[in-house]
């Protein structure tokens, strides 16, 4: 979405909400795994009601093996650990993501005498799973993960030392993970570049990752406008002589957001920038954590305007590391208060986020159970701005619906349904064809949707709202009358 002083106007006010619902409602921690081995380095994903976690987990033996867990009922319940890989050697650093009811995993294993890349998927929303296919082949180290997916088209980055140094490498399927591309290359230079995050949006790739070509680390950003078909050149996001590392991005139509942890402030703290023209311009960075102790491993993600990031904090002096979190309503323009998330005499540490509807989801590590294990925790009103699943059936065609009320003064509803999961975008226009703000940009799973345009800030007249997903193309007239 653009941002300006009209659309931040917009945004503000697309869903009313009293104070209490407004304020964040986190639930109870959850134990995901329970034995005695170590469990650690999680990922989350999340599809309408069906969540998916995997990690890495030491309880078969001596070698780290890749295990899995799933919630269909939005983290309230849990499913039994699937235990996804089985050989001899280490498999390590999972990354999930998921569209619709195919579910992907990316890890780096050692069954090969080097660290390979490797990836997994599921084509009934983690019921069963497929064989194991090995993405990465070559004598050298090929490291950590990252992948992401629009529809058919799967995205992962990773970090490699073929060339002799670590280089940032991506690699994509366009058939759901049937079949894989050729590697790229996506950095060349005399430095290391490491720890690579991806996210997309339609056909446009980021990648943002860490690289030293400066003389010390500092973040760096590329994108391919083409679903990974050709890349443009890098964009240095920080510049400072301190060090910038862990960077994690996400994108929500044409707003790119991206988070690290940064020493430039004599400690270590969570910093954000973002793009609001879907990476060809990035604006200032952005301080979110002021504790003299250390803050780091940020993940980030985000629905329509509304940003989530958590990370691991030491502020509290108990010799520990918590979970924290912060959010942006206006797309990451200003940011409120941090919310401790933990509190325990324990390491929580490692966390990562997803949105799904309107409920927050987070997993991360934690030894108060005197060793590793993975942890959940849920924020149901986490997207208090965005759209809302008005119904649990199943519709049978794609439909938008005549807003009510027609004519309206300040508000009206916008109902639409899809039949099955599909990345949906609804906006509205004014008579002379230009956009006016985005409702839903977004992947949906099956359902009947409601949002709210609010036209407060616009004048008397008539308006235009058109709704696109998988081919079906509609548009509907509402007037405001002031």
């Amino acid at each position: 979405m653009r941002t300006s002083l009209l659309l931040s106007g917009l945004f503000f006010g697309v869903l009313f909400l009293s104070p209490t619902e407004s304020q964040a409602q986190w639930q109870p921690d959850v134990r995901l795994t329970n034995d005695t081995a170590t469990s650690f380095a999680s990922s989350i994903a999340a599809s309408g009601n069906v969540l998916h976690v995997v990690w890495t987990d030491d309880r078969d033996g001596i070698d780290d093996e890749i295990y899995y867990k799933r919630s269909t009922d939005s983290g309230v319940s849990w499913g039994a650990d699937t235990r996804l890989t089985n050989n001899s050697a280490d498999s390590d650093k999972p990354s999930v993501t998921v569209s619709g009811s195919v579910v992907y995993i990316v890890w780096y294993d050692l069954r090969d005498g080097n660290p390979e890349i490797y990836c997994k998927r599921s084509t009934d929303g983690g019921i069963s799973w497929g064989a194991d296919t090995r993405l990465t082949n070559d004598i050298a180290d090929s490291w950590d993960p990252s992948l992401t997916v629009s529809g058919s088209v799967v995205h992962v980055v990773w970090y490699d030392l073929r060339d002799g140094n670590d280089e940032i490498y991506y690699k994509r399927s366009t058939d759901a993970g049937i079949s894989w591309g050729a590697d790229s290359r996506l950095t060349n230079d005399s430095a290391w570049s490491r720890k690579s995050s991806v996210t997309v949006s339609g056909s446009v790739v980021h990648v943002v990752w860490v690289d030293t070509r400066d003389g010390n680390p500092e973040i760096y950003y590329k994108r391919s406008t083409d679903g990974g078909v050709s890349w443009g050149t890098d964009t240095r996001l920080t510049n400072n002589p301190a060090a910038s590392y862990s960077s994690s991005v996400t994108v929500s139509g044409s707003l790119v957001h991206v988070v690290w942890y940064d020493s430039r402030d004599g400690s270590w703290e969570i910093y954000y920038n973002r793009s609001t023209d879907g990476g060809l311009s990035w604006g200032t960075d952005i301080r979110l954590t002021t504790n003299p102790a250390f803050s780091a491993f940020p993940s980030v993600t985000a629905s329509g305007s509304i940003v989530h990031v958590v990370w691991y904090d030491e502020r509290d002096g108990n010799g520990w590391e918590e979970i924290y979190y912060n959010r942006s309503t206006d797309g990451g323009a200003s940011w409120g208060a941090d919310t401790r998330l933990t509190n325990n005499f324990a390491w929580s540490q490692f966390a990562s986020v997803t949105v799904s509807d309107s409920v927050v989801h987070v997993v991360w590590t934690d030894d108060r159970n005197g060793n590793y294990e993975i942890y959940y925790k849920r924020d149901q009103t986490g997207n208090p701005l965005g759209i809302k699943n008005i119904s649990s059936e199943f519709p049978e065609d794609f439909m938008l619906e005549q807003n009510y009320p027609n004519p309206f003064n300040p508000s009206s509803a916008v109902t639409f349904q899809i039949p099955h999961s599909s990345h949906v975008v609804l906006k509205v226009y004014d008579v002379l064809g230009n956009k006016v703000t985005t409702l839903v940009d977004e992947h949906l799973t099956p359902g009947r949707y409601e949002t709210t345009f609010v036209g407060a800030h616009l004048s008397s007249g008539v308006y235009f709202y058109r709704l696109q997903a998988d081919g079906f193309v509609q548009t509907k007239k509402l007037v405001l009358q002031k």
